[in-house]
Formats: C-alpha cells, sequence, structure tokens
C-alpha cells in the first residue's frame, strides 16, 4: 500500500493521462490543459515572480493601479485553469491528474502538466470530492502563499469556487448526460476545506451566487459579475 492507504493499482498510465487530457481539451477554455513529458523545467513552476507578472499584466489591461484588483482577476483565472481539467477528467474518464508539476506555458497565462501522471478517481464520485479538491484548489494555495498584494482570504477561496462551478456549468452545458454526477460532486465540492460556506449553487444549470467579491466592479468601467454578492 501506498501512503494514504490507496494501492498503486489506482496510479494510471501515462498515455492514459495524456489521452483523458487531449479529450477534455476540446471542450475548449480553460479545459486545454497541455501535457510535456519529463520532469518540469523548474523555471516555468507556478513561481511568485510569475504570478505577480501575469496581475500586473491584468492591471495595465484593465487601466488600474490598484494592486489587488490584478492578483484578484489574475487568481480567478488560475483557478479557473485549475479546477476546469481536474474536474472534467475525473467526471469524463474517471482520473484525477495529479497536478504538482503544473507550469506557466510561456509568457502568458496558459498552464501545462509536466511529466502527466494521475490517480482513479473513487466511486461513487462524490467520494472523490478531496482528491478533486487537492489537485486544483490544493495548487491555487500554494500560489496565494506568497502574492504580491494583500487580499482577504475569503475573496480567494469565494474565487476559487467561483471558478469551480463556472467550470462545472461549462462542462455542463458540452456534456449534458453528466448532470448527476457533476451536480454530486460539485456539490460535494462546495463543503469542502475552505470552500464551505463560499456560496452557494442557485438553479438547475450550476449557477451560482458566491459570499464575495473578486472586486471586478473596481476597474474602470467594470461591473458586477454574474455570481456576485453585490447584486440585488
Amino acid at each position: 500500500m501506498v501512503a494514504g492507504g490507496r494501492d498503486a493499482a489506482d496510479d494510471v498510465t501515462t498515455d492514459e493521462i495524456e489521452a483523458a487530457m487531449r479529450d477534455v481539451a476540446q471542450l475548449g477554455g480553460f479545459f486545454a490543459l497541455d501535457t510535456v513529458r519529463g520532469p518540469a523545467s523548474g523555471e516555468g513552476r507556478l513561481t511568485p515572480d510569475g504570478f505577480a507578472a501575469l496581475a500586473r499584466t491584468v492591471n495595465e489591461r484593465y487601466g488600474t493601479a490598484e494592486a489587488r484588483i490584478g492578483v484578484s482577476v489574475a487568481h480567478l483565472g488560475l483557478a479557473a485553469r485549475l479546477w476546469s481539467p481536474v474536474l472534467a477528467c475525473a467526471l469524463v474518464h474517471g482520473v484525477v491528474p495529479v497536478m504538482d508539476t503544473v507550469e506557466w506555458a510561456g509568457n502568458g497565462s496558459a498552464l501545462r502538466l509536466a511529466g502527466p501522471r494521475g490517480r482513479r478517481a473513487a466511486r461513487p464520485i462524490a467520494a472523490s470530492a478531496d482528491a478533486v479538491a487537492a489537485q486544483a484548489d490544493g495548487v491555487l494555495q500554494r500560489v496565494e502563499s506568497h502574492l504580491p498584494a494583500k487580499v482577504a482570504p475569503r475573496l480567494l477561496a469565494g474565487n476559487s469556487a467561483s471558478a469551480l462551478v463556472g467550470s462545472a456549468a461549462q462542462l455542463l452545458r458540452s456534456r449534458p448526460g453528466l448532470r448527476g454526477p457533476l451536480t454530486e460532486l460539485t456539490g460535494a465540492l462546495l463543503v469542502t476545506g475552505r470552500l464551505r460556506g463560499t456560496g452557494r449553487i442557485t438553479g438547475p444549470g450550476l449557477t451560482f451566487r458566491r459570499r464575495s467579491c473578486c472586486l471586478y466592479y473596481r476597474v474602470p468601467g467594470g461591473s458586477t459579475c454574474g455570481d456576485c454578492c453585490l447584486i440585488r
């Protein structure tokens, strides 16, 4: 047995995890996560400097000098890029990618996964909530440990929850036959770890109302997002 009580038979081959990720990448958008065989380069890993550069780019794009806005919006985008492929692989292929070696894929916000590997998702699928959260929100929290500006912890948790449900809603639109297990897993994730209390699902299309705000309304010409707590 391996650490955590899981048998090595739960591991999936590199070929299988790569095939799963190629398939879910066809869903488009944040579901696309390239893979590269071999160890992470080190230079491309999710470094504090890399995230700080991404946050500055967001500030420049939106014409605001408020550092925490760039941090929050960049963080929300990163959360979506982590949650989307992990969630889709778990639901569509029954595998959970191990995201420890995820890294920046160049100078933009795109990611890639070096040395791809994964584990079998538990059944029923809601039993995989901890494993899925560890590979998406767990990686995100490691990035948060060195942010270039102070942002409230509940805002960051709300960003993660918003990205999770946004990814789930997109997956539901693309694969409506997954409604049952997708809704089950999303609900389980929303009461896992720090996501508990971040918001609630409000409709069958996995619409969401969060209990914090990502600060996008503070950019020049910005507005509240569809799941924002400030909407009345």
